[in-house]
């Protein structure tokens, strides 16, 4: 008589192949994907709609500059308020609220009749707009392991050149079919609509219907920031005191240094590849999308292949800082833009300055779960350091018109610009230290 055969244990949910164990995280990420994308799409659509309300707007180059400047500074006043409210409320309120605000702000951009009733718009859509970032950088946290967080990061901010891509297509065929006012009552629309979704579907790890224990397990043993893993006295750690540490001003003053650039292709790109470079309307929807395209691609492999890194066995701290350091690097490109004779040579240089800028985003958007003390500080770190980013979104625009109404070109803004990413890059390399967990301090 043969003994009955004995069933082996199955292998706890870290080691299992990750598709074995679920796979509700990448839809969750993928949602988030289309909100930042929505997000975007209204954000840019009147730097691509404002060269064609010339008969409604008679603005000079510094004037739109302010217009620009006007959405980042409500948006980067209320970055340190919308992270410690992601960590307060989580992300599905935090994240349905948003898309509410910004998108009924964005409509009302069509009820706009001058100078100030567009600043005011702005400033309000800048305000609705200020928690999606970190509410997404606090998702991926929660949602996703240490060895898939490169990509799921890349893949919600790529939504942002998603959304600045689709938006030069989009809004130059509503403008030629109807009129610029339908553009933003349109992408409003679109706002709410996803709004919907989200706060019907998300709800965390183990809340969430489709999330089986063991992807639950998969994430937690990873290394998601979770509640249950945290340490008292991190947890109990103030928002002032992250101020202390040289992570954290490294952090910002970094991001400022990329968003510095990456704001060029969100204000005046349009108006550069108009003015600069004679595109019509049709080359500026056709051509225009190909540096964002190139971004959107190039961000995606560069977080996969930061994640691989990971995964064959090299540390957080060396895979972050290569792919940040590097990618700021090859951004410095886009001061070389402005010099070359034929548009053709622009645009593959702004393609490889705005890939590589990209690149360092997802390593950029990665730090605030990597170096965040707990799981209650990574929606204020991604704050922080957005909150000193977007003083680049108050500074370029107004610089960059300054400069171009007095020198007649793009040249010298893109100089500059170039110069600050080389500064972002030594800034990560030399001050930012080693990429982990951030100790509590003695007081």
């Amino acid at each position: 008589m043969t003994s009955p055969r004995v069933q082996p244990a199955a292998p706890p949910a870290a080691a299992r192949p990750p598709g074995a164990v679920g796979r509700t995280r990448w839809f969750i990420i993928w949602l988030a994907f289309a909100g930042l994308t929505i997000n975007y799409l209204d954000r840019s659509s009147l730097s691509v709609a404002l060269p064609f309300m010339g008969e409604d707007f008679h603005l000079s180059s510094t004037q739109q500059g302010f217009v620009f400047a006007a959405f980042f500074w409500a948006y980067d006043v209320f970055q340190l308020a919308a992270g410690w409210y992601v960590d307060k409320v989580g992300p599905r309120r935090s994240f349905t609220i948003a898309a509410i605000c910004w998108s009924v702000f964005t409509m009302a951009t069509a009820l706009a009749r001058g100078f100030w009733s567009l600043i005011t718009v702005r400033f309000l859509l800048g305000a609705g707009e200020s928690p999606a970032p970190s509410t997404a950088a606090k998702v991926v946290a929660t949602w996703f392991p240490v060895r898939e967080r490169a990509f799921a990061t890349s893949v919600w901010d790529s939504g942002s050149r998603v959304g600045a891509v689709i938006a030069l297509p989009i809004v130059t065929l509503i403008v030629a079919v109807t009129s610029w006012h339908t553009v933003f009552i349109v992408i409003g629309c679109a706002g709410l609509l996803w709004a919907l979704v989200w706060w019907k579907v998300y709800r965390g790890p183990r809340e969430h219907p489709s999330c089986t224990a063991a992807e639950a397990d998969y994430i937690e043993s990873g290394g998601a920031r979770a509640a249950a893993n945290d340490d008292e006295a991190a947890a109990a750690l103030s928002w002032r005191s992250l101020f202390r540490y040289r992570a954290v001003l490294s952090m910002m003053f970094g991001f400022f240094c990329l968003n510095s650039v990456i704001y060029f292709f969100i204000t005046f790109f349009p108006s550069y590849l108009v003015t600069e470079r004679d595109f019509d309307l049709l080359q500026l929807g056709f051509f225009g999308a190909v540096p964002g395209i190139c971004a959107v691609v190039f961000g995606w492999l560069g977080g996969l292949a930061a994640d691989r890194a990971v995964r064959r066995g090299h540390t957080v701290n060396r895979v972050r800082k290569v792919t940040i350091v590097g990618g700021l690097t090859g951004g410095s490109v886009i001061m070389f833009a402005a010099l070359v004779p034929e548009a053709w040579m622009a645009l593959v240089l702004l393609s490889v300055a705005y890939s590589s800028l990209t690149v360092a985003g997802t390593g950029i958007w990665s730090l605030p779960a990597d170096i965040a003390p707990s799981s209650r500080h990574v929606g204020m770190l991604g704050g922080i350091q957005n909150f000193a980013s977007n003083f680049a979104g108050i500074l370029t625009p107004i610089l960059v018109g300054v400069l171009v109404d007095h020198t007649g070109s793009f040249v010298a803004p893109l100089m500059v610009i170039g110069c600050l990413a080389l500064l972002g890059a030594l800034n990560y390399l030399v001050l930012l230290g080693r990429v982990q967990p951030l100790r509590v301090k003695a007081a």
